[in-house]
């Protein structure tokens, strides 16, 4: 019998409708994966769970019971914790006070601090979460807060949990004993909606799942024995994709981007490297390895303790990303909400923030020119919006990701892309579309440097791959040599990586 219970559910913004009567259900104890295309809906249907946003039309039933929900606190109060691509943490405030907020231990008002940290610290450790509880969620990682998130919702009891691409930010360790403590949810009846483009994980861990595509009901399955991977593919994106990669031999000039003995905070030992036109270099290395602290050395976002960064020959002074930027080099960074859009303003104004200073001199914006750039590459990168002037926080997170390359390839005269995560959390086919695009620069001589801890994606469209562990370089290995465990050796040189494959 199902536990949970999506009836009709849809739900319209303007100039898009967002789900038209998606139906679904799942069984008590159940892991059910849901999927589609950045846009497909799959957020929405998380937020209208979530008591975030409210249906249009149709229901939610939770263990026989409509629910009615006005706000994110009711949902709370039926027992639904959703842990959203974007974490929901204060900063400033430490591990245990993030885990006991709202809701901390104390006598006549005043807070038990004592109890409160040790409480979290055998919580984690009985979880199996190496986090200093006292630390402040603002020094940790991306994946450790990610697990901080994922902690958060195991010890509330929820009897439903929705996870948006938990993954996207762990390693394989972190992302073994999210698995693990999945399995620990089903054993004690808990409903697990399971939101993510990784196959493998969806095979691995759900019972049942759901396929969206442009906000309707794609194909419900009841059981993964009966679906293939092409087959989801296919549901998803309505067509057919035989190679998501789409490498091609391409020619390489002169050397483009040269870096010597550079150095600075996380990346004490220096690193050397260059980068031809029309190459594409890709850094692999698990959390922690230093590989996006290297991107922002080289963009002059971090203090550079030493070493040299030159485009073409010419010298970029340091610590400045001003003077990257007028060199030809830019990143799109790792973290897309907070390094990389403004949120609260529109898809148009994140576009054109940068290059408006060719069109708009003397702070008189010229709005025509503005307006035709911004069509120009949501066109071009094929951003999935009703408007330019859309407020770009309504995006999925793949159409960010266009609307960021499509700011910086509205730059005039850029020489080097640095791109960090290009792909996490984005859907097969947007993926397959953002790797032509790379493909595309480079055959123009653009140098690109492509930093992922997904290693399919880093082998799939890189020329060379860089290994990173430890904050220095570990392996230089050429495509005719890729291999998966030569890779993952590099990246754990004191580790079983064989272990992991």
């Amino acid at each position: 019998m199902a536990f949970l219970e999506f009836n009709g559910i849809s739900k319209g913004y303007p100039g898009v409708k967002a789900l038209s009567d998606v139906s679904l259900s799942v069984e008590k104890g159940a892991v059910h994966g849901l999927m589609g295309e950045n846009g497909a809906g799959k957020s929405t249907l998380i937020r209208v769970l979530s008591g975030d946003q409210s249906a249009d039309s149709g229901t939610i039933v939770i263990d026989g019971e409509e629910q009615r929900y006005s706000s994110v606190r009711d949902a709370f109060h039926a027992g639904v914790i959703v842990i959203h691509q974007e974490l929901q943490l204060v900063p400033e405030l430490t591990v245990a006070e993030n885990l006991w907020l709202g809701r901390f231990p104390d006598t006549a008002g005043v807070i038990k601090s004592k109890v409160l940290v040790e409480t979290v610290r055998q919580k984690l450790a009985d979880i199996g979460i190496d986090i200093d509880p006292v630390a402040k969620v603002a020094s940790l990682s991306i994946g450790a807060r990610q697990m901080v998130e994922i902690a958060k919702a195991v010890m509330l009891d929820a009897r439903v949990i929705a996870l948006d691409e938990p993954t996207s930010s762990l390693s394989s360790r972190e992302s073994e004993i999210l698995f693990q403590l999945i399995d620990r949810l089903k054993a004690r009846g808990t409903v697990v909606l399971y939101v993510s483009h990784r196959l493998d994980e969806i095979f691995r861990l759900c019972d049942s799942m759901t396929v969206l595509r442009d906000g309707k009901l794609a194909a419900n399955h009841s059981s993964m024995s009966e679906v293939t991977r092409e087959q989801i593919i296919s549901e998803m994106v309505g067509r057919q994709i035989s190679n998501i990669w789409g490498w091609r031999e391409r020619s390489l000039g002169d050397t483009r981007l040269d870096v010597k003995n550079l150095s600075g905070p996380k990346l004490k030992t220096p690193i050397s490297f260059s980068v031809r036109r029309g190459e594409i270099l890709g850094f692999f290395g698990l959390i922690g390895a230093g590989r996006s602290e290297m991107a922002r050395l080289l963009y002059g976002a971090d203090h550079r303790y030493q070493g040299s960064v030159s485009i073409d020959g010419v010298a970029i002074g340091p610590n400045r990303p001003r003077a990257a930027i007028h060199a030809g080099m830019v990143l799109c960074p790792e973290d897309r909400k907070f390094d990389g859009i403004v949120q609260g303003r529109s898809i148009e104004e994140n576009i054109t923030i940068s290059s408006r200073r060719h069109f708009s001199p003397f702070g008189f914006l010229n709005m025509r020119r503005e307006a035709e750039l911004a069509d120009r590459f949501i066109a071009k990168l094929r951003v999935r919006t009703p408007s330019r002037r859309q407020d770009i926080i309504n995006l999925s997170g793949g159409n960010q990701q266009k609307v960021i390359l499509g700011r910086w390839l509205s730059e005039q005269g850029i020489k080097v892309l640095v791109i960090d995560e290009p792909t996490r959390g984005i859907d097969v086919g947007a993926k397959s579309e953002i790797y032509e695009i790379l493909y595309e620069l480079a055959a123009e001589g653009m140098a690109i440097v492509v930093i992922s801890s997904e290693l399919p994606e880093v082998m799939g469209i890189s020329d060379r791959i860089m290994v990173m562990c430890g904050g220095k370089v570990a392996a230089n290995i050429a495509r005719p040599d890729f291999n998966e465990h030569q890779i993952l050796t590099a990246a754990l040189p004191d580790k079983n990586a064989a272990g992991i494959l």
